[in-house]
């Protein structure tokens, strides 16, 4: 299939679309302002040490403190507990300390962030240090040998293994991890890579050698350079990008780490803004929408909430050709595709349940089951899928590493605080009656004025008007009714005169 790259650059924000036979299939968004953390190294102070929960909170000079668990403490996992084959133990403390044992408040810790803050909750840390390259993961502590766990075959990663360990120098203390993308890559490429990575800890090295903490030691590259680092494959025919400067500086770079992919990368210099050119603007707006529409006519419904996504299968206005069955099975075939293609483009992870249309055929199960797996094999993040339940619902998980597209562009609105639903005019009317009782009660005023919104004035001018005055003569004060056409439906305020 062929994949193309598209780079939006702004002063502002960069916004990047994966595009798969001319159609958005992933969306990646970083703002200047909250640029993503993950990757970044930092010195930090332990703020708080928690035996309880065998954590602690490290200073790392975020608005929040960012959590660091004892398993992610260097060396203090249990053996097999980190799935890693081959670790070496040597230079490590003692597996399974508890956290109070290798930890003290206001000690300086040298942490890298593993995920962004997300929601309410800080950012995670690892004491377990690593850098990326284009071909290779460098562990700068850990002498360990490792292979992606996308190359399956075994004998492809025992030779990969040893390919790697011959081409390491004599003086290597650390290990290094063979990403996917170096299965196909030349001698002189991992050695490139190699040189790059230790250099950088040498830089790393030296920027922590005296640093008062909280300090940034180290960070991640820009999207626009992960793009080519971590996105670009061998499916990849183009990298477009709109913005001549930042063309010039990904070019400099492609040719300095990457040369076989600068022949790829394109200045796009058409009238069109990029996005709009090839439909992306489009795939944004549907997916921060809650209902996406199915070629046949079903759609789906996706709610996100705090602890899981749910999505609805329907079939809308798809009847088919032979019978019900037929019908449903066809519509669960075409959503399992959309919804592997709606969690890559809205970025949604953590636990989330699929309700498609109940099946009588086991066989349909199983069929639309495979199809799903299937399409959710192209994704980069993790992904793993459950079966069908008792209730014929489908459970998976997906590797939750940054916020999801609509809580990077969108905000709970505030008229309904994030439910969805305001509350009825008569119902806010209702609050106010009470609401002017109580008050009445406990102060003591010659008069009583309700602000509120246009459409809680108009019920108190026509059907409640009666209630209005009821509630006068109950109280023995004038209640007045005021107007405010900023407010929201359920805003209002009562004021003492």
């Amino acid at each position: 299939m062929s994949e193309e790259i598209l780079v939006n650059i702004t002063p502002q924000e960069t916004r990047v679309a994966v595009l798969v036979s001319g159609q958005a299939q992933e969306l990646v968004v970083e703002r200047a302002a909250s640029r993503g953390l993950v990757g970044n190294i930092y010195m930090g102070k332990v703020a708080r040490v928690l035996p309880g929960m065998q954590s602690a909170f490290v200073d790392i000079g975020l608005e929040r403190t960012a959590f660091l668990h004892v398993g992610d403490i260097r060396g203090n996992r249990k053996p097999g507990a980190n799935g890693a084959e081959g670790r070496s133990a040597a230079g490590r403390t003692e597996p399974g300390k508890p956290i109070e044992k290798l930890l003290a408040e206001g000690q300086p810790v040298m942490v890298q962030v593993i995920k962004d803050p997300i929601g309410t909750k800080g950012a995670r840390l690892s004491m377990q240090l690593s850098l990326a390259g284009r071909l290779l993961v460098y562990l700068p502590q850990d002498p360990h040998i490792g292979v992606s766990q996308r190359i399956e075959d075994e004998a492809g990663r025992a030779a990969l293994r040893e390919r790697l360990k011959e081409l390491l120098p004599a003086d290597e203390k650390g290990g290094f991890i063979m990403r996917t993308l170096a299965e196909g890559a030349g001698e002189s490429e991992l050695r490139a890579d190699i040189d790059y990575l230790r250099h950088l800890w040498r830089d790393i090295g030296e920027r922590s050698l005296g640093a008062q903490p909280p300090r940034l030691l180290y960070q991640d590259l820009s999207l626009a350079q992960r793009v080519l680092r971590d996105m670009v494959s061998g499916d990849t025919a183009a990298v477009r990008i709109d913005s001549r400067e930042n063309f010039q500086k990904l070019e400099a770079f492609a040719a300095a780490y990457m040369p076989a992919l600068r022949a790829r990368l394109e200045h796009y210099t058409g009238e069109r803004p990029l996005f709009d050119l090839f439909n992306v603007e489009t795939e944004i707006e549907k997916a921060l929408a809650r209902r996406v529409d199915l070629k046949s006519g079903g759609t789906l419904v996706i709610d996100q909430t705090e602890a899981m996504t749910t999505i609805d299968v329907n079939t809308g206005g798809f009847v088919g050709q032979r019978n019900f069955d037929d019908t449903v099975f066809k519509t669960n075939l075409e959503a399992a595709q959309a919804i592997a293609r709606q969690l890559r483009l809205r970025n949604l992870g953590g636990i989330i349940v699929v309700d498609f249309i109940d099946m009588d055929s086991a066989d349909h199960r199983a069929a639309v089951l495979e199809e799903f797996r299937r399409a959710l094999a192209r994704d980069r993040t993790r992904v793993t899928v459950s079966g069908f339940t008792a209730l014929g619902l489908v459970e998976l998980t997906r590797k939750r590493t940054r916020e999801s597209l609509a809580h990077v562009l969108c905000e709970p609105c505030a008229a309904c605080g994030g439910r969805g639903e305001v509350k009825t005019a008569r119902t806010v009317c209702y609050e106010v009656l009470r609401e002017v009782l109580r008050e009445a009660r406990a102060f003591h005023a010659r008069e009583l004025r309700v602000i509120a919104a246009p459409p809680v004035y108009d019920l108190f001018q026509e059907e409640e008007s009666g209630a209005l005055a009821m509630l006068s003569d109950f109280i023995g004060k004038p209640v007045s009714i005021q107007v405010e056409s900023s407010y929201t439906q359920e805003q209002y305020d009562i004021v003492l005169l």
